[in-house]
């Protein structure tokens, strides 16, 4: 017998039943995506789909070559030729931009999208926190104004009442101002940082030449009283920049939607600007961030695009649901509404049979291989079927089947096969 091969380190199987180190199961996960599905549509979004695997440029040019998405943590590689370089995506945005630009989308009207899959980052794995992991993208394209940067909360908080979660998360808020404003706070930042560099990290350290915002980003508990005396970017922002920030708030006190502003708030990526936010948690240890985003408003240039207003966020699907299992609320519909059980000399019947109840939308799940009718009543009953629908000799060669109630109190009775599903569609019903 050869040797087993496991997963790699970080990328875990999806199963049908429960796993010890991810218990959710993929039933779980696919009435998720149908929550997410319908809520998308809700709002008028439309779902893109873009590949998994780019041109590491991509990357680099829109995250940041500093930042350690892409200088630490991204799976990159050679084509097979040696002349390109290509990385899994370690996040969407730059993949939806990218497909933006090449298909001239923006040409005629602004873009709402979605998208949801995979991605890769080489992190550390812990609870929450994966090195394939899912991600729920959205993005708003070619609009200016605060208004479609409160909608992007209302969705938010939209999703997390129907998910029962609401209680559970906290929305903070910032603003970045643009490009001179940034730099004029970056002066004073990295002058202030200077004057205190030998309380820093070595990581802040690194990073307050390279991305000093960051630094006030970090999580290091003996930086926090240096951090929170840092210059504040809010000090820094023009008219334009602090008119976008009040209306911003001021849309969101009008939706009746709770934040606290975060000051520090910066975002771990290069391109945002103006509005960032993040939706975090106390539920889930040091994973707190469950969802964040903000504007963009000079990516798409950088593309090679003609520069337009952007706004997007993101939410990890695993980080979330692990959220919604403990605490929210989400139904799956994993069992099926009838479970075909037959003797051998009904097997080409009941086939029949559970092709016509598919046919009037019943799911149906046939029982396979040779058993006694009392065993297979038995995988009827773990199978959490509603109904079961049972064919034997005599009912195959009468037409008929025998339809059993498996939750219910109507017992079982005898009725014609053509029959099957108006009897199979009034228990329901009642």
């Amino acid at each position: 017998m050869g040797q087993k091969i496991q997963a790699v380190k970080g990328m875990n199987d999806l199963l049908p039943v429960e796993q010890k180190d991810f218990r959710l199961t993929s039933a779980f996960w696919q009435a998720f995506e149908d929550t997410v599905s319908r809520w998308t549509r809700r709002f008028g979004y439309s779902q893109i789909r873009t590949p998994i695997v780019e041109q590491t440029g991509l990357f680099v040019r829109s995250i940041g070559e500093e930042t350690d998405v892409v200088g630490k943590e991204m799976y990159t590689f050679a084509d097979s030729n040696d002349t390109i370089s290509l990385s899994l995506r370690p996040e969407g945005t730059a993949s939806c931009l990218r497909a933006i630009v090449e298909h001239n989308l923006l040409y005629n009207s602004p873009q709402k999208l979605w998208y949801m899959g995979p991605m890769f980052r080489r992190e550390r794995p812990q609870k929450g926190r994966y090195r394939q992991f899912h991600q729920v993208g959205v993005e708003a394209l070619g609009y200016d104004g605060p208004d479609v940067d409160a909608e992007m909360i209302a969705m938010c908080a939209d999703l997390w009442r129907e998910l029962g979660i609401s209680e559970h998360l906290a929305l903070e808020i910032n603003n970045l101002g643009n490009k001179e404003e940034r730099a004029a706070h970056r002066s004073a930042l990295v002058a202030y940082l200077q004057s205190h560099e030998d309380k820093l990290d070595e990581d802040s350290r690194r990073r307050m030449y390279t991305n000093p915002l960051r630094v006030l980003d970090s999580k290091n508990p003996d930086l926090q009283e240096i951090c929170n005396a840092a210059p504040r970017l809010l000090d820094y922002l023009g008219e334009e920049s602090m008119a976008h920030y009040t209306g911003f708030k001021n849309l969101l006190d009008a939706l009746g939607i709770a934040y606290v502003e975060n000051p520090r708030l910066v975002r771990g990526l290069d391109y945002y600007n103006l509005t960032v936010f993040e939706w975090t948690t106390d539920k889930l240890g040091a994973q707190a961030t469950v969802c964040g985003g903000g504007r963009y408003n000079g990516l798409i240039g950088e593309l090679g695009g003609k520069d337009a207003p952007a706004i997007g966020f993101a939410m990890g699907i695993e980080r979330l649901l692990l959220l919604v299992n403990e605490y929210g609320r989400l139904k799956t519909e994993s069992a099926p509404d009838v479970y075909m059980m037959q003797q051998p000399e009904g097997l080409a019947a009941a086939m029949r049979y559970a092709a016509q109840l598919r046919a009037a939308g019943f799911s149906v799940l046939q029982h396979c291989g040779a058993q006694s009718l009392k065993n297979q009543m038995k995988k009827a009953d773990a199978s959490g079927a509603r109904f079961a629908v049972i064919v034997g000799e005599s009912e195959a060669a009468q037409g008929e089947a025998t339809l059993k109630d498996m939750q219910g109190g109507r017992g079982q009775q005898t009725v014609p096969a053509a029959a099957l599903a108006e009897q199979l569609k009034q228990w329901k019903s009642e």
